[in-house]
């Protein structure tokens, strides 16, 4: 099957997974860790790209991004990986790739799906087992959606200030939807839909993403055309 061209558009919001390959470790200490976060915020700023949100896990990132440009956010990532990777293996006495492929991603319809996206990207370290509480893994946006810290990597989306008129509000509001955590299925949901490069929304939304791009907006049915009945 032909691979899914991705969806180059300006002014939407995307969810990106990138993993190491064969599941391998994409840093290997804190070190690696400041590294990767510094040279996203660089990569990111250069080409006009918003940070909404991020994990970065020992083996894969999620991010949620605004690019403001169709070439944004592809244009960011060739550059971070060639920074980090050149960076990453020199340090580590290691050649050739480090991805597993190409980044995935899948645009968003903010008003359905922003937020539950958030709420997933930073419960991740929790689903991992590797902090108790999401707001204890550093190596997330989590802390700054909650006040404890200003993040200079994140820039707030729209639907995030929605949640409330005064930063108190937002705090408060944004940790009750991190404690009342979401579904499997609407986790599952929102991976599926950045691996495979189907975008998330109404179906209005997915309308007018369709007049914007000769690529299909949603997965064709499978199998093939019922035959006509003849009479």
């Amino acid at each position: 099957m032909a691979r899914l061209a991705r969806l180059p558009l300006a002014g939407h919001t995307y969810h990106l997974i990138q993993r190491g390959n064969n599941r391998q470790a994409i840093v290997h200490d804190d070190e690696d860790r400041r590294h990767y976060l510094a040279a996203l915020h660089e990569c990111a700023a250069t080409q006009k790209v918003a940070i909404h949100a991020y994990a970065l896990m020992d083996n894969h990132v999620h991010l949620l991004l605004t690019p403001s440009t169709a070439e944004g956010m592809s244009r960011m990532m060739q550059s971070l990986g060639r920074r980090y990777v050149a960076w990453f293996n020199q340090k580590h006495g290691r050649i050739g790739t480090l991805w597993e492929g190409r980044y995935r991603a899948a645009v968003l319809e903010p008003a359905a799906y922003l937020l539950p996206a958030m709420r997933s990207i930073e419960l991740n370290p929790v689903r991992a087992g590797l902090a108790l509480n999401p707001e204890d893994y550093p190596w997330s946006s989590c802390q700054h959606h909650l006040g404890m810290r200003r993040d200079p990597l994140v820039t707030d989306h729209a639907q995030f200030w929605a949640l409330g008129n005064t930063p108190f509000e937002r705090d408060m509001l944004y940790r009750a939807l991190l404690q009342e955590g979401g579904s499997e299925a609407e986790r599952q949901l929102l991976v599926d839909s950045a691996l495979k490069g189907w975008p998330l929304g109404s179906a209005q939304f997915l309308q007018k993403l369709s007049e914007q791009t000769q690529r299909p907006v949603t997965p064709r049915p499978r199998g093939r055309p019922a035959k006509a009945k003849a009479f």
